[in-house]
């Protein structure tokens, strides 16, 4: 039988007396890909952070595997925007996936020899074993998203959240990354994304949320990323997605 991996229940997040995003609901079962989908300035990353409780609500309710966020905290894997990353902390990439183990080893432990051992499979698993001993600061831009994901990876979630991993990275590294996402999804994990790129949406993901400060729709791709749907996620944007030739 599936289960609900997140349920989200008229969740409104406010900057300042500002509404940023108002009575947002939906729910998604265990094992999907999900893309959060929407314009410049629709508070996409501002509903991963909600959602994780790194903000606070106005008001809202969100449970993870039927919990409370602070009680599945360990089993929640967050990949921030590369922006909002300080890339020259003196850090090596071994250490950075390192830090994934933290949440699973007691008050005061340090990683040993398994955490180590884990960390070195989940590097190889994203190709970049072989950069374990590099400055995080010194690789290229796919580079690092793909050593953040391994540090994910190390955490062993079982719910994932990217904030725009495919911005400004190569080609090369975007498929290696979604190649693991779909791998993970298809060991019951649940991934929810934000994506900035229409046309690879239908390739990418198997659910999509439309959001525009509030919820357009969400649910299956066939059904959500519908012209119609995009039309009014979008607005004036929307007549440059159909010259730019973005299938919908």
């Amino acid at each position: 039988m599936t289960q609900t991996a997140i349920s989200v229940e008229k969740l409104s997040v406010s900057y300042y007396g500002k509404n940023i995003l108002h009575d947002i609901s939906f729910s998604f079962q265990k094992g999907n890909l999900i893309g959060i989908i929407g314009p410049n300035g629709a508070g996409k990353s501002t509903l991963i952070k909600a959602l994780l409780g790194l903000i606070p609500q106005d008001h809202g309710k969100v449970l993870i595997d039927g919990r409370p966020v602070k009680k599945v905290q360990k089993r929640i894997a967050y990949v921030p925007q590369r922006s909002d990353i300080d890339w020259d902390f003196p850090i090596n990439v071994l250490d950075t996936v390192l830090l994934g183990t933290f949440p699973h080893l007691g008050l005061f432990k340090r990683p040993g020899n398994k955490e180590k051992k884990l960390a070195y499979e989940c590097l190889d698993q994203v190709k970049m074993k072989h950069f374990s001993d590099s400055q995080i600061g010194e690789l290229s831009g796919g580079q690092q998203q793909r050593v953040f994901l391994a540090r994910a990876l190390a955490q062993q979630a079982n719910v994932f959240f990217l904030d725009e991993p495919f911005v400004g990275i190569d080609v090369s590294s975007e498929r290696v990354i979604i190649n693991i996402l779909k791998q993970l999804r298809d060991a019951g994990k649940t991934i929810f994304i934000v994506h900035h790129d229409l046309s690879k949406v239908k390739d990418y993901f198997d659910q999509v949320i439309l959001l525009n400060k509030k919820l357009i729709d969400a649910g299956a791709v066939d059904t959500v990323f519908k012209h119609d749907l995009l039309r009014e996620t979008y607005q004036e944007q929307f007549q440059f997605f159909n010259e730019l030739g973005v299938n919908v």
